[in-house]
Order: structure tokens, then sequence, then C-alpha cells
């Protein structure tokens, strides 16, 4: 029994945290085989990357501590080995991946709704076309109705307006002929009103009061005062005739005379001018009047 007692006390003690470093120890091996089986996946799907890893033992061993030194109370904690830091991954990039081509039964149809399409359109073309075209003829034709109405408005004008201008005339000339009927009655009137102091000779036709012209013999006896007033003593063949216009006052002065006609034979046509002033007064007519102008003929053998 003392024996026993004494080999106890002599022991070495056991060694605190015993468990704590067997969990610290695993954990370190569980992160190294992660390394490892992270590096040897990494190496199949990329290029070889050289790792370095040191390998510790499974169950650290502590050295039994000395008698003289007292053993501290509470163990330093082994530290977990420092791992490098994994290079990164590159990305693959993946192929492109060409579009598969449609199927022949979606071309068909494509084909197909394109070609109904275009023919939808051409429908639509025509319609707006025809469209357009029956605008056009219905314009022409309203176009043509106004131009007809137009010329029909026109030509009823100018029938009222030649109605007009007719009834116009008609009505200028109604007066016309009004105040010509209108003249003619008080012409009537005033000869009537006149006819008992005409002078006219019983069998006379004319209507005025007085005779305008001279009287029958009113030339023979203007020819008589002025005849004896010719000088001319020339010899002539035939018996030409010279015509003067003489003009005289009321009272029967001569106011002048000129040579309406010659003779032929100036000679005769001087005697005849000179005789003229030379009578310088005319004799009245049976009227006490003097007419004038007057045209007498005057020949040499008379």
């Amino acid at each position: 029994m003392h024996t026993a007692a004494d080999r106890l006390e002599f022991s070495p003690p056991d060694t605190p945290g015993v468990v704590r470093a067997f969990m610290l120890a695993l954990l370190a091996h569980g992160l190294l085989v992660a390394a490892l089986t992270w590096g040897v996946h990494w190496q199949r799907n990329a290029q070889i990357v050289n790792v370095e890893a040191e390998l510790w033992a499974a169950m650290p061993v502590a050295a039994a501590p000395r008698l003289q030194a007292p053993l501290p109370e509470t163990p330093e904690p082994i530290k977990p080995p420092v791992l490098p830091e994994p290079a990164p991954v590159p990305v693959p990039v993946p192929p492109p991946v060409a579009a598969p081509e449609p199927p022949k039964v979606d071309i068909a149809l494509e084909r197909e709704k394109q070609r109904l399409q275009k023919q939808k359109q051409e429908q639509l073309a025509r319609e707006q076309q025809e469209k357009l075209k029956q605008a056009q003829l219905e314009q022409a034709r309203l176009q043509q109705e106004k131009l007809k109405e137009a010329q029909r408005k026109a030509e009823q004008l100018k029938k009222e307006q030649a109605q007009k201008a007719k009834l116009a005339q008609e009505k200028k000339l109604a007066e016309q002929q009004a105040r010509q009927r209108e003249a003619q009655r008080a012409e009537h009137m005033k000869r009537i009103a006149g006819l008992a102091d005409a002078s006219g000779a019983p069998g006379a036709s004319g209507t005025a009061l007085k005779s305008a012209g001279p009287s029958a013999n009113y030339a023979g006896r203007i020819v008589a005062r002025i005849k004896p007033n010719i000088v001319f003593t020339d010899t002539i063949s035939g018996n030409p005739t010279a015509v003067v216009e003489v003009h005289a006052a009321p009272d029967g002065k001569i106011l002048a005379s000129k040579l309406t006609r010659s003779s032929g034979v100036p000679a005769w046509d001087e005697a005849v001018l000179r005789a003229i002033a030379k009578t310088e007064v005319l004799p009245r007519d049976t009227d006490g009047r003097v007419p004038s102008p007057l045209e007498i003929s005057f020949r040499p053998k008379d």
C-alpha cells in the first residue's frame, strides 16, 4: 500500500489542454485536406500551380516539464498552419453557340405571311387609286356642271340685256316719234295760224308767209342795173357766160362780189366784176328786200 502511494506521488501530472489540442489538430488536418482537394480539382481545369505544404503530426506530443521549473497554468494554443492564398481561378469563356437553323415549316409560314401582306398592300393601293380616280371624276363632273350653269346664266343675262336694250330702243324710238309728231302738230298749227298773213300768189304751193327767194323778174332787173356799167370793146366768138356771186346789205348796198364760174374770156370776166363794183347799190325786190347772196349770169350778146 505504501509503495503504490509513493509511485502515484512521484508520477508526472496529467498534461492540461489535451482535448483542446486535439480539436485544433483535427481542424488543421481538415483545412489541409480541403486545400489539397481544391488544388487537385484546380489542376484539372487550369494550368499547374506549384504548392508547398507543411505536414504536421497527427497528435502533438509535449515533453514533460522539469521538476525545477513551474508549469504554466494555461499552455499557449497551437497556431494552425498558414496556408498560401490560392491563385484566382480564370473563368472559362464559353464558345459561341451557333443559332439553330429555323425549321423549314417556319420559313414557309413566314413566306406565306409576307405574300399575304404584300397582296393586302397591293389591294389597299388599288383601292386608294380607285377612290382617287372616282374623286377626280366626281370633281370633273362638278366642274362641268358649274361651267354649264355659268354658261346658262351668261346666256340668260345676255338675253335679258338684249331684251332691255330692245325695250330701251323701242322706248327711245317711241319718244322720238312722239316728239316728231308734236313738232309737226305745232308746225301745222303755226302754219294754220299764219295763213292769213301769207304773201304768195294764189296758186303758190309754199308754206311760208313770204317767199325766201327773189321774184321771177328780179334777176333781169339786176342785170339791167349792172349791164350799162360794163365796158367791153373786144370782139369774141360765141356768147360765153360769166357767173358772179354778189353779197349785199339789207338796203341793197353791194358788199362783195366774186366770180364763181368763168366765161373762158378773162377780159369779159374782169369787165363784169368792174361793172358790179361801179353799180354799188342793187335794186329792191317786189317785197322790199334785197336777197343775199345772189348768183347773176352775164353774157356779152344778151
